[in-house]
């Protein structure tokens, strides 16, 4: 099945479910949780693995960072959220574009915006974890902020949380 099927985006019976295949796979694994909880996870560790692979290489720091994220936002154990990254890992490499405003469009939708805001800086802190959030993961997160439903201004207020990580500004 489909990450589109398991968000709703994907055919009849999955419009009416409301999940993409590429969430239904990640909270499929993710078994002992609630299931709406295990979509929203799901969501929410894919959007982490878009950043990550923004550069087209998710290094081993993203990686960490992805699943420190998701034990703290969700009290996920370390092998849940590391099986829950490395599904979305290969998701995000495998559907990449395809899926992309899709999933982000879904946690949209199953979230708060304090929800979203926290996202939002962890998606910076991704970006951030190999020591530099390069020009390519700025647009990224830029472009996923506003598919979250941020302005530009709000999105650059949290990004300057993380000035110096940012490659234009390092070495000056």
């Amino acid at each position: 099945m489909s990450l589109l099927k398991f968000l709703g985006l994907g055919g009849r019976e999955s419009d009416a479910q409301g999940e993409t295949e590429t969430v239904r796979r990640i909270a499929s694994r993710l078994e002992s949780l609630d299931p709406e909880k295990a979509r929203f996870l799901a969501a929410f560790a894919y959007v982490l693995a878009r950043v990550a692979n923004a550069d087209l290489e998710i290094d081993e720091d993203e990686t960490r960072e992805m699943e420190r994220s998701l034990r703290a936002i969700a009290g996920l154990s370390e092998g849940e959220a590391t099986l829950a990254v490395e599904i979305a890992k290969s998701q995000t490499r495998i559907l990449g574009g395809t899926e992309n405003y899709r999933v982000t469009r879904e946690f949209r939708n199953a979230s708060t915006r304090e929800q979203r805001a926290e996202l939002l800086r962890c998606l910076y802190a991704v970006a951030a974890a190999d020591g530099t959030i390069s020009p390519d993961e700025s647009a990224e997160i830029l472009c996923i902020a506003e598919e979250l439903g941020f302005t530009r201004p709000e999105a650059i207020s949290v990004r300057a949380e993380f000035r110096d990580k940012l490659s234009q500004f390092q070495g000056r």
